[in-house]
C-alpha cells in the first residue's frame, strides 16, 4: 500500500489504502483550506468512485475525471462547495450522481440509509448522519485498511468543529449521529475539510464533549440574558472570541442549541440533565 498522507507532485493526497483526495481551490472561513474531493478505487480497478466533486472549477473537475473511468459520484450533503460542480462533472464523465436528497441526484436514484454499494471494486455503506444538514450522510469503507475508513463530509471535520445549519440541521439529530459514528470504532476519518484523522471514535467523542460544553455555556448565557434571548445575543456571549467572518455560522449553531434546550431535551450524553433541560 502507498504511504497514507503521501502528497504527489500534482496535488493528490494518498488519504487511505483505497482513497485519494484532492483539495478544491475554494479556501475560506467556512471551508478551511478548501473542500476535499475523494477518489475511491480498489487496487487494479479501472473504475473509480468520486465523492463530492466540489465547486465549479474546471481544472479541479478535469483532474477528478482524469483519475479513471468514473462509475459513480456520491454526495455527502447539499452544500454548494460539495455539489456545485456536479452537473459539469456529469457532463465530463457521464457518471450518475447520487445523494440522499433527490434534488441533488443526476441520472441516479437517491441514496438510502444503510444501503450497500459495490463500485470500483470497493464495498461502500451509506450511513445516515443528519444534523449538520438534514441530508448529511457518511460513507463507510469497511475494507479500507485494518480498521476501515469513513468519509464524514462536514459531519466531523479534520480541524475545528462544524456548524449546525439550522433549521435544516438540528442539534438533537446531530448528537445522535455523533454517537452512531463513535460506535463504529477507530476507523480512519476522511473529512471534507481539514486533514484525515486516525480514529473516528476518538474524534466523535471529542465532538460530543465539545457540544455538551457549548450547551452548558448557552444555558449559562440564558440565565444572564433571560430565557427569551435571541441567538445573536447568546452568540455574542458564548462565541465572543469567534472571528466576525464566521459569526453568522456561530449564530446558526446557537439557534440550533436554543431550539434543543427550549424543547426540554435531556438527551445529551455526558451532561447532567439539569445542565440541558
Amino acid at each position: 500500500m502507498d504511504a497514507v498522507d503521501f502528497v504527489d507532485s500534482v496535488g493528490w493526497t494518498r488519504s487511505s489504502a483505497l482513497t485519494w483526495s484532492r483539495l478544491a481551490p475554494n479556501p475560506g472561513p467556512m471551508t478551511l483550506d478548501g473542500t476535499n474531493s475523494y477518489i475511491i478505487s480498489a487496487p487494479g480497478s479501472a473504475g473509480v468512485v468520486v465523492v463530492d466533486p466540489g465547486p465549479v472549477d474546471e481544472p479541479h473537475l478535469r483532474a477528478l475525471a482524469g483519475r479513471g473511468m468514473v462509475e459513480l459520484v456520491l454526495i455527502t450533503h447539499w452544500h454548494r462547495d460539495h455539489t456545485a460542480g456536479s452537473r459539469r462533472f456529469r457532463d465530463l464523465t457521464g457518471a450518475p450522481v447520487r445523494a440522499l436528497a433527490a434534488a441533488y441526484c443526476l441520472g441516479g436514484q437517491p441514496l438510502q440509509p444503510g444501503e450497500r454499494i459495490t463500485a470500483a471494486g470497493v464495498r461502500i455503506e451509506v450511513i445516515a448522519t443528519p444534523g449538520h444538514t438534514a441530508d448529511s450522510v457518511c460513507f463507510w469503507l469497511p475494507d479500507d485498511g485494518p480498521t476501515g475508513s469513513v468519509l464524514t463530509g462536514d459531519t466531523i471535520l479534520g480541524r475545528g468543529s462544524t456548524v449546525i445549519d439550522y433549521p435544516d440541521g438540528r442539534l438533537g439529530a446531530y448528537l445522535r449521529s455523533l454517537e452512531t459514528l463513535e460506535r463504529m470504532g477507530p476507523a480512519r476519518l476522511l473529512p471534507a475539510h481539514g486533514p484525515a484523522l486516525p480514529d473516528l471514535a476518538a474524534a466523535s467523542g471529542a465532538y460530543l464533549a465539545h457540544r455538551n460544553e457549548r450547551l452548558v455555556q448557552v444555558r449559562t448565557a440564558l440565565e444572564q440574558l433571560g430565557p427569551q434571548a435571541s441567538a445573536a445575543g447568546v452568540a455574542a456571549v458564548v462565541y465572543a472570541d469567534t472571528p466576525v467572518e464566521v459569526r453568522a455560522a456561530a449564530e446558526l449553531s446557537v439557534a440550533a442549541q436554543l431550539e434543543f434546550l427550549r424543547g426540554g431535551s435531556t438527551a445529551v450524553r455526558g451532561a447532567r440533565a439539569d445542565d440541558v433541560k
